[in-house]
């Protein structure tokens, strides 16, 4: 199997081949869902394409809470197939797909109540473990453990002394989930599959009632393109009724966004060796240890404005703080945010009012000849989804095709990571770079982080970290463009890297400095750079305003006044 590199070059003949010959399956949008229906399909034996409108998971995907979990609040609602379900999924991830990705992570739940809480509680813990372990996959994570308040506190010292009775602790685990869909649309096309970001359907090709393809724009060099399938996947998330009623068909179901937002902290706002879960009125609250960093979130509400840029007001803010500050000793203020992002949920419609309550299972349909749509489900599922998607698009194929092989398929990257693990002070002394630097692009890259060490040997000054993100690396805004297909300066900061929530600065001190990396790859003049450039700051201006307007509508409004680039 070869590395597949996603540069210029490459995209352009992964255009060019899907408009040249039928292809079996064509995917729609490339989010967790879309990348993992293309790399099912193709580790089948079938021709596949895979077509985004924007960038690798620039909606829904890169905007989780960045947990890969069994949901422990499901078991409450008494879903047992899904929590079953989401652990298996966990455990292989962690063990055998993606462990360069996907970490344990823990999590303390402080008990307020003194006696049943503890027993509620803890039985469900309990559960959890226990339903993972009998699955086989849950060796990789320690088990639960009961502490008094004054253990809690010494684990957690940032939470009021009379914020909590004792606590629970229990692990689940954790990934930076746009760098999980770039692996997977890399993994993907490495067995095969032609993918292509920046190329929009704009139409479904039709034959009667069957739908036989679709016409693609070509968002970054113009032109148009006729792609032919047997079976196409619509995987658009919260776009699904968008992206249906092209074929005039909404189908059974409707898709219903839901918003979260998360805010991103320093490490050292909230001293703790662990990440909090603390239950709210609606539903609960996470904080997550994110590198030098805490992400907290999430909130849940009904959305139907712009689903590209679904923006983060004030009072989605002051929420978040407000819950969050009720169990901190030292409480966080506005000053403390480094951060903010807002996500949408596509979650299936119909089956309550409250968006909390909706189903987090996921649902495949036929509606119309050669079109399957796959909507709904959580990230940890995503396997689960692309196979049922794959499983009903063969229905429609007139051929004999192999069974799905992704569970024992990992990602790029696995193989070899532990070794270059237990190398890595030896990786270290080779390359000059600290130890902790090869460790920060082994947990990046797995064993692809040799490609990016590759780019150092060539150039060295590739080996210093960004002046204003040191953090990363500069090879590594170097490879995003010429492996990972990124097109623009906002594919780097906010997706291939996370310096736009992880700087107070949102990205912008970073921002000439990686487009003038980025420039030598994508053939980028001083015009380009400086539209790429200009157009960031902009963005992220109308992010800030969009988080100083008190609801929705007005965020919405404020959000809206940075308009996606167009380039040249």
């Amino acid at each position: 199997m070869r590395t597949a590199t996603l540069g210029p070059a490459q995209r352009a003949e992964s255009l060019a081949a899907m408009a040249e010959r039928e292809l079996d399956v064509l995917v729609v949008g490339a989010g967790v869902v879309g990348a993992g229906t293309a790399l099912d399909a193709v580790t089948r034996g079938l021709s596949t394409g895979l077509v985004e409108a924007r960038d690798w998971a620039s909606g829904t995907s890169s905007r989780s809470s960045k947990l890969i979990h069994g949901g422990l609040r499901y078991l409450e609602m008494l879903d047992f197939a899904l929590v079953r379900e989401a652990l298996k999924e966990r455990g292989l991830l962690l063990e055998r797909l993606a462990p360069h990705l996907v970490k344990p992570v823990p999590f303390l739940y402080p008990l307020q109540h003194k006696g049943w809480e503890r027993l509620y509680a803890g039985s469900g813990v309990a559960l959890y473990d226990a339903m993972s372990m009998a699955r086989g996959h849950g060796r990789g994570l320690p088990m639960h453990r009961h502490l008094s308040r004054r253990h809690a506190l010494r684990v957690a010292p940032a939470l009021k002394k009379d914020a909590l009775v004792g606590a629970l602790q229990y692990y689940d685990a954790q990934m930076d989930d746009a760098r999980f869909v770039t692996t997977l649309v890399r993994t993907a096309a490495s067995y095969g599959a032609q993918v292509a970001n920046r190329a929009r359907v704009t139409s479904f090709l039709r034959e009667g009632e069957r739908v036989v393809g679709a016409r693609v724009q070509d968002v970054e060099a113009g032109g148009e393109y006729e792609i032919r399938a047997k079976q196409v996947v619509n995987a658009t998330g919260v776009w699904t009724d968008d992206t249906q009623s092209m074929v005039g068909e909404r189908g059974q179901f409707h898709v219903r966004a839901s918003k979260g937002i998360h805010l991103v902290v320093p490490k050292d706002r909230i001293h703790s060796t662990t990440g909090l879960i603390l239950r709210t009125e609606k539903s609960v609250l996470f904080v997550i240890p994110w590198g030098r960093h805490w992400i907290i979130g999430t909130t849940d509400t009904d959305w139907d404005l712009d689903k590209a840029h679904p923006a983060a007001s004030s009072a989605d803010i002051d929420y978040l703080l407000e819950h969050v500050n009720s169990v901190l000793h030292v409480p966080l203020t506005r000053d403390d945010v480094e951060g903010v992002y807002a996500g949408l949920r596509p979650l299936l419609a119909g089956e309550s009012d409250a968006t909390s309550k909706l189903s987090r299972e996921h649902t495949v349909a036929h509606p119309v000849p050669g079109l399957v749509v796959v909507a709904g489900g959580k990230y940890t599922t995503y396997r689960v989804m692309a196979k049922d998607a794959v499983d009903e698009a063969v229905h429609g194929l007139d051929l004999r095709v192999a069974d799905c092989v992704t569970e024992d398929t990992p990602l790029l990257g696995a193989e070899g990571y532990r070794a270059l693990w237990n190398a890595r002070a030896r990786v270290a002394a080779r390359t000059g770079l600290h130890v902790v630097r090869v460790e920060h692009l082994l947990n990046r890259y797995g064993a692809l982080a040799q490609e990016v060490l590759e780019l150092i040997a060539d150039d060295p000054s590739l080996g210093e970290p960004l002046h204003a993100a040191d953090d990363y690396l500069r090879a590594e805004i170097v490879y995003a463009a010429s492996h990972e297909g990124a097109r623009h300066l906002d594919d780097v900061l906010t997706r291939r890297t996370r310096i736009s929530i992880e700087t107070f600065d949102r990205g912008t001190r970073s921002a000439r400095e990686a487009a003038e990396l980025m420039a030598p790859v994508l053939g980028w003049d001083k015009d380009q750079i400086e539209r790429e450039v200009q157009h960031y700051e902009k963005r992220v201006e109308a992010e800030r305003e969009s988080q100083r307007q008190p609801d929705d509508l007005t965020a919405d409004a404020a959000r809206l006044g940075a308009p996606d680039i167009v380039p040249r």
